[in-house]
């Protein structure tokens, strides 16, 4: 006599999650339930969802911090040709303000960039070593 397709028996199975001994014992603290932790720098290495959006969160950071040097930018450097072209016989002020004024603010605006930009990234890697 045949089996009903309905009563017969599925094995359900999912991806291979590798549980380090001292990530175990580390977990059972905050998840006392999980037989093991599953690290968030496998999720980026196996492409899963989460760590997807592990990266899609520090490209939203470092695209929100260059919108803001840009933002700052098209305001210092912006307003220059209107202020040129209100005096046109300033000539020496031109290249002054070319020449000197404007370096050290852009060398203080990239620098400032490169800053945030690095610190976005050892955030996302403490989170991701679980430090």
């Amino acid at each position: 006599m045949p089996q009903d397709p309905a009563e017969r028996r599925v094995v359900v199975t999912g991806p291979h999650r590798r549980v380090l001994p001292h990530a175990r014992l580390r977990s059972r603290g905050r998840y006392p339930n999980a037989s093991g932790y599953y690290r968030p720098r496998t999720e980026i290495d196996e492409q899963t969802t989460l760590g997807h959006t592990y990266v899609r969160s520090l490209m939203r950071t470092q695209l929100r911090a260059a919108l803001g040097v840009f933002a700052v930018l098209v305001l210092l450097v912006g307003p220059l040709p209107l202020v040129f072209s209100a005096m046109p016989y300033a000539h020496r002020l031109e290249w002054a303000v070319l020449g000197f004024c404007l370096y050290a603010p852009l060398v203080l605006l990239a620098r400032w960039y490169v800053r945030r930009a690095e610190r976005n990234e050892r955030d996302l890697v403490r989170l991701v070593e679980d430090r």
